[in-house]
């Protein structure tokens, strides 16, 4: 029996050592070596200073920003994850009602044309991306607020098209654009 523990508890001392150090260790060498950017939660930095990932959604409520999907988390990463409310929820109702309400009256739109993820928040809460076709909603408030003229609102198009990204290896998901980057280039555009 006193055996059979030392032998358990040496057994456990190695796979600990293996899984728990050695492998980790490895694994993150890797990936600082084959790919730092992201491995170090693809960052991004403006004059010295942190200003967000371009893998985990921000909360832009200007009207001189292009809006990100809603989060059900304040935009929080550490407690990711959905609101749990379901279809016949009063609570999701209302939000989506004043959601809806919000986007429909901020750029001068009528309903039908606004994609879902500008009324529903994702499941995790920290959706970075939104359809061009919410973006493209979204220019004529933008134009307005930063007085763009014509010619500034085709080039805000135009940057929006050039920002969307193609389904995930060609196959999976839709198009979509980072708002955080699209935002960072609408103000080089100032």
């Amino acid at each position: 029996m006193k055996n059979s523990i030392i032998i358990s508890i040496k057994i456990l001392t190695i796979f600990t050592l293996l899984t728990g150090i050695l492998y980790p260790l490895l694994i993150t060498g890797i990936a600082q070596i084959t790919f730092p950017d992201r491995a170090n939660g693809s960052l991004l930095t403006r004059k010295g200073g942190l200003i967000g990932s371009k893998l985990i959604g921000q909360e832009f409520d200007s009207t001189a920003y292009f809006w990100s999907r809603p989060s059900a988390t304040g935009y929080n990463p550490i407690p990711s994850g959905g609101s749990n409310l379901g279809p016949t929820s009063n609570t999701l109702k209302n939000q989506v009602n004043q959601r809806l309400k919000t986007f429909i009256n901020s750029n001068d739109i009528s309903n039908s044309k606004i994609p879902n993820e500008m009324i529903f928040a994702s499941a995790s809460g920290l959706d970075p991306h939104i359809s061009p076709s919410a973006a493209l909603l979204q220019v004529n408030r933008i134009a307005k607020t930063r007085q763009f003229s014509e010619v500034r609102k085709l080039e805000l198009i135009n940057l929006i098209n050039r920002l969307t990204e193609g389904p995930q290896f060609g196959i999976f998901g839709n198009k979509r654009i980072n708002v955080l980057l699209l935002n960072l280039e609408l103000d080089k555009m100032q």
